[in-house]
């Protein structure tokens, strides 16, 4: 998975080992990362309010309605 620098959304598709950190099905906020996206990898805050790596394989970048994009980005 190849991420825009725009996408600000992914939603998971694979929590497997990260039972406790992801939900299939959940929308998560996206990092900006550059390093990690070389790297294969999609920084996403996870349930515990923090950011971290992992696998582009794990997520789908979504786009979503700009009002939609604001009001989540502004309660994150």
């Amino acid at each position: 998975m190849k991420q825009k620098a725009l996408t600000h959304f992914a939603v998971c598709l694979n929590n497997q080992g990260y039972e406790a950190s992801l939900e299939i099905g959940k929308l998560y906020r996206v990092i900006n990362d550059e390093q990690a996206q070389a790297s294969g990898l999609i920084r996403i805050v996870d349930e515990s309010g923090e950011d971290y790596a992992f696998s582009t394989q794990r997520f789908y970048p979504v786009e979503l309605p700009q009002n939609v994009e604001e009001v989540l980005l502004a309660t994150a």
